[in-house]
């Protein structure tokens, strides 16, 4: 009887452990928006110290790319960038990335 208890009792944590870790990975493109406006956006608007930047100036292959093979890290604001924790990163690619020129959802306005 001790012995099943005991078994249920840590197969449970078990699950608990891996349902948190399968949610802490998965990326949080709200965030990446609070992230993109806090860090980016008061530099890449009209008139701004960078050239205008937002999610529907590319497509979702460019936006991959661009993540993908760190060229953001060559950028002048590169800087800025070391800064974030790699799951702000993650989260900003989800932004970007979702609401592209060619996704299903684009940014409707900049």
């Amino acid at each position: 009887m001790k012995r099943s208890l005991r078994l249920i009792i840590v197969t449970l944590l078990l699950c608990i452990f891996l349902a948190q870790t399968l949610y802490a990975k998965k990326p949080n493109a709200r965030k990446g928006k609070y992230l993109f406006r806090k860090h980016c956006r008061t530099c890449h608007v009209e008139n701004g110290e960078a050239k205008e930047l937002s999610p529907i100036n590319k497509t979702q292959a460019e936006w991959t790319a661009i993540f993908k093979d760190g060229e953001f890290k060559q950028l002048k604001c590169s800087g800025a960038w070391a800064k974030l924790k790699e799951k702000d990163l993650v989260d900003t690619y989800a932004y970007m990335h979702n609401h592209a020129f060619d996704s299903p959802s684009p940014l409707k306005c900049k």
